[in-house]
């Protein structure tokens, strides 16, 4: 056996053997495959896809390409993922609010991904903070404070990361086949019970329409819970924002604004809390989703949320004081500026990819592999479809390293935005459940 026969195969649209994946996963995770073999591989995933059989074969061979974690713990282990979108902070909210409610979350997270932020750079933002840290470090954490947001370390799914490197410059990241599996080996090698995703669509996620979304939410649902974990799905939108700031400090703050003021009536909230209704159904902590997601809201209302926050960020080598003093202890941009209507109307639309292109342009993301984060840089203060907005006011505010770059970001979301004299239809949070 080896790499040439298994692309073959998934090129040729020939089933995939028992053996073919469990030998190429562990292939990834050793060097025996090459990275123009992972290249090949992936595009003919892309290309011809995967049946259900050879999603969860794909998945589990990855999983088991390193350690898969087992839990002795009180309560159930859980966790949630996004597939990704521009103002998306939900994990920074919803893991400690979940802790605080009595579960055990230990989250393997990922990092920027094309024009989507990641949940370790936002971390990374604050300073001394290190989301690397071994499985020893991992269950400590999750021991002390309930919850842990880490990146995977080179034993848990080890194939996942080779292959994620690679789609991320090859273009084959839309692969709803390869999405499922990168998803799914990291959360299941974490040793989940039950696991809610956030499928995103529109102008701001991989998935632009719902029937994409929709496909991508049934694969993920049916894998899953054909791998043991049980799992469902919301389809959400991303045609705009999540939050009204974008970029990876920029978010944090948006997070501890809404842990540490008591705020919590707004999109990022609400999603967050009916994931975790979601998930607290799924894991036996609950009967009823909205009571679940009422009890979310209190404690990230009362500051229960904040004070697991802050044990998580203590231990993982940031400030201890942050939860006090968060706005003193997180990076700043050293060019600010305001962006303003030059004319009168309704936002109407937003190219939500656009303006994630615009971040990862001012240095909060990455345009190749092993490019640098620049943590304070993004967006804020950003308008949302349906405000209605007057010449001069505010659309936006940048945060950026140079004034040549607040120039091409002024100019890149003037060029994402739509006006319209009348009011358009504001999009809704969730469109649909997937589940078993």
């Amino acid at each position: 056996m080896d790499a040439r026969q298994i692309i073959e195969k998934l090129r040729d649209r020939e089933t995939l053997s028992d053996e073919d994946l469990p030998w190429f996963a562990m292939g990834l995770a050793s060097g025996v495959v090459t990275d123009a073999q992972a290249g090949a591989f992936a595009m003919a995933a892309l290309l011809n896809g995967m049946s259900d059989a050879e999603k969860v074969g794909l998945t589990l061979a990855m999983r088991d390409s390193g350690d898969v974690l087992s839990w002795d713990a009180p309560a159930p282990a859980i966790d949630k993922h996004s597939t990704g979108g521009i103002g998306d902070c939900v994990s920074l909210l919803l893991a400690p609010a979940l802790a605080a409610l009595g579960g055990f979350v230990p989250m393997v997270s990922g990092r920027g991904l094309g024009h989507t932020g990641g949940t370790l750079d936002k971390l990374e933002a604050i300073p001394g903070l290190k989301t690397e840290v071994s499985e020893e470090k991992f269950r400590d954490i999750v021991r002390q404070t309930g919850f842990a947001i880490v990146s995977a370390t080179g034993s848990i799914a080890p194939a996942d990361k080779r292959l994620y490197a690679v789609r991320d410059v090859t273009g084959t990241v839309e692969s709803i086949d390869l999405i499922t599996a990168s998803i799914l080996s990291k959360k299941l090698a974490a040793g989940l019970e039950a696991l809610v995703l956030d499928v995103k669509c529109g102008s701001g996620a991989f998935m632009q329409t719902r029937e994409d979304a929709r496909a991508l939410a049934e694969s993920l649902v049916t894998v899953a819970n054909g791998a043991g974990c049980k799992t469902s799905a919301l389809v959400t939108d991303m045609n705009q924002p999540l939050c009204p700031s974008l970029g990876n400090a920029l978010e944090v703050m948006a997070v501890m604004e809404a842990m540490t003021s008591g705020e919590v009536d707004n999109n990022l909230c609400d999603l967050t809390c009916d994931l975790g209704g979601e998930l607290m159904v799924l894991a036996g902590m609950a009967e009823d989703a909205d009571q679940a997601a009422f009890a979310m809201r209190g404690v990230l209302q009362n500051g229960a949320a904040a004070e697991r926050f802050g044990a998580m960020v203590s231990a993982m080598g940031g400030p201890r004081d942050f939860v006090d003093n968060w706005r003193d202890r997180l990076p700043s941009a050293p060019v600010v500026r305001d962006v303003s209507a030059q004319g009168a109307g309704y936002l109407a639309a937003m190219d939500g990819h656009a303006l994630g292109m615009c971040v990862v342009h001012l240095g909060g993301g990455r345009l190749k592999g092993g490019d640098p984060i620049h943590p304070a840089v993004g967006l804020s203060n950003v308008a949302m479809i349906g405000d209605y907005l007057g010449r001069g006011e505010l659309i936006a505010t940048i945060h950026a390293q140079s004034p040549e770059d607040a120039d091409r970001a002024e100019a890149e979301i003037r060029a994402a935005l739509d006006f319209s004299a009348d009011a358009p239809q504001e999009p809704p949070l969730v469109y649909e459940r997937i589940g078993p």
